[in-house]
């Protein structure tokens, strides 16, 4: 039982940090578009698009990392795999898949925020120029 805590701990932990990481993209992107609307800048504007890719990669991750731990969970929680995984294994290597990483930030919910946030950024450089 313990060990299903552990899990939903980390997993837990997973969704707090993607939400955070969205606080700090919107916080980032919103900052240099203000100000590159409000300068006329059109190279921030540009480099604005940096770090909405880098807060897609990272929150992308971290999504890939609690579906790991949640299929963790359920080879715990499973009677028939419970004598197959030591107490308190954090192994998530059985769970992996090719493209993960990509697959979870192409989720809809990932992609449907930075989408909108590259929009955005599209717009004000077009706004700019």
């Amino acid at each position: 039982m313990r060990h299903l805590e552990l899990i939903q701990t980390i997993v837990t932990r997973m969704g707090n940090n993607s939400f955070l990481i969205k606080g700090w993209s919107l916080t980032v992107t919103g900052a240099l578009l203000a100000y590159a609307v409000g300068n006329d800048k059109s190279a921030i504007a540009l480099v604005g698009f940096v770090p909405v890719f880098a807060f897609w990669a990272l929150d992308g991750y971290f999504l890939y990392q609690e579906r790991l731990f949640r299929r963790l969970y359920e080879r715990v929680r499973s009677t028939s795999s419970a004598n197959t995984i030591e107490p308190f294994a954090m192994d998530v290597a059985p769970g992996r898949e090719k493209a993960g990483v990509l697959k979870a930030a192409g989720s809809f919910t990932v992609a449907g925020f930075y989408g909108g946030l590259t929009l955005a950024q599209a717009f004000a450089l077009l706004f700019v120029l």
